[in-house]
């Protein structure tokens, strides 16, 4: 694991579950910092945004990112502004918010009305890998591959993983600190 980065999870809409990998991974790491769940606007893009601008100021020297699902929108969105240098971004299972998701998920049109729409297709400043499931009811696998094309990402299909969450059979995901030992080899 990178001594000197900083990793920084990002999860997605529902926040920091329990079980998740990001939440399991987070706590065998020695430097890692999470963007706090929302009290507020918590289906806001731009308050989103806002709170991982915010707690990478408080982070000092090299950042990884880990995000998931709609963490990684939230990542394309703040790459739009940032100013700040990134070692990296790992990007696992993209959520893919131009169409519809399952029930209980926000709709197209909350989401555009929220700020998330359209999904930012400018290439990403920093070195990018973005892992996608080839059975995610969220993402086509299809969609997510033009959108790592897009990003300037390093395309990595995970096979049939679902989600990569909990609900997907997922605690543990082991392949993440793989890929982020590969971002850490890049310099800022």
């Amino acid at each position: 694991m990178p001594n000197q980065a900083t990793i920084l999870i990002v999860p997605g809409l529902r926040d920091h579950v329990p079980a998740h990998w990001q939440t399991l991974l987070a706590a065998k790491l020695p430097k890692v910092r999470s963007v706090a769940p929302l009290e507020h606007d918590k289906l806001s893009c731009a308050a989103r945004v806002d709170a991982i601008e915010r707690t990478l100021a408080d982070i000092e020297g090299p950042v990884i990112i880990v995000a998931h699902s709609a963490g990684t929108m939230m990542v394309a969105h703040w790459a739009q502004r940032a100013t700040r240098p990134i070692q990296g971004a790992l990007l696992a299972t993209p959520s893919d918010m131009e169409t519809p998701m399952p029930a209980g998920y926000p709709t197209v049109d909350q989401l555009d009305s929220n700020g998330w729409l359209p999904i930012p297709r400018n290439r990403l400043p920093f070195p990018t890998i973005l892992a996608a499931s080839s059975n995610d009811p969220l993402s086509r696998l299809e969609r997510a591959r033009a959108l790592a094309e897009t990003w300037g990402s390093r395309f990595v299909e995970l096979g049939a993983v679902g989600h990569l969450n909990p609900a997907s059979g997922f605690g543990e995901w082991p392949r993440a600190e793989e890929l982020i030992r590969e971002l850490s080899l890049h310099a800022v």
